[in-house]
């Protein structure tokens, strides 16, 4: 699949702010898009497969609900960036893990619901190998931002 159907735009738009808070989400966005649930369900699903979609999922403040965010920089060896971030991605409070140029050429930010527990994850990521080198950037200020693309 290279190109987006007027159908997959419409049903996109929605997931980026509208996924209705009911026990069947999906079939009422197929009732607003005129198709069934099956419908949405399988574009949705060949959607990821070609890479047009990530994930499904909420967003939460995770102050309120009394987790702690920290932005991590690590560098790591380049032959090992990709077992890093593959590691780094089965943390469950791992988010936002992406490559980038320069000397620390992994970040990601990570949500715990304490300081211990993140200092134990931490470790075990700064064991791993090709990991030479970890930043710790704690947020003094969060700044939310909240990004919908709409396709035409």
């Amino acid at each position: 699949m290279k190109r987006l159907s007027t159908f997959d735009k419409e049903l996109l738009n929605l997931l980026q702010g509208d996924i209705p808070i009911c026990s069947h989400p999906f079939a009422e966005l197929a009732r607003r898009l005129g198709t069934e649930e099956n419908t949405v369900l399988e574009r949705l699903r060949e959607l990821k497969s070609a890479g047009f979609l990530r994930r499904i999922g909420t967003f939460f403040d995770s102050n309120s609900l009394g987790y702690q965010g920290t932005l991590v920089a690590l560098k790591v060896e380049p032959s090992e960036i990709c077992a890093v971030a593959e590691a780094v991605n089965r943390y469950p409070g791992a988010t936002h893990n992406y490559e980038r140029e320069g000397v620390y050429n992994l970040w990601f930010t990570l949500l715990t619901p304490n300081a211990e527990y993140e200092s134990n994850i931490l470790s075990e990521i700064r064991s791993l190998r090709g990991v030479e080198d970890m930043l710790k950037l704690k947020a003094n200020k969060k700044y939310k931002i909240n990004v919908q693309f709409k396709l035409q």
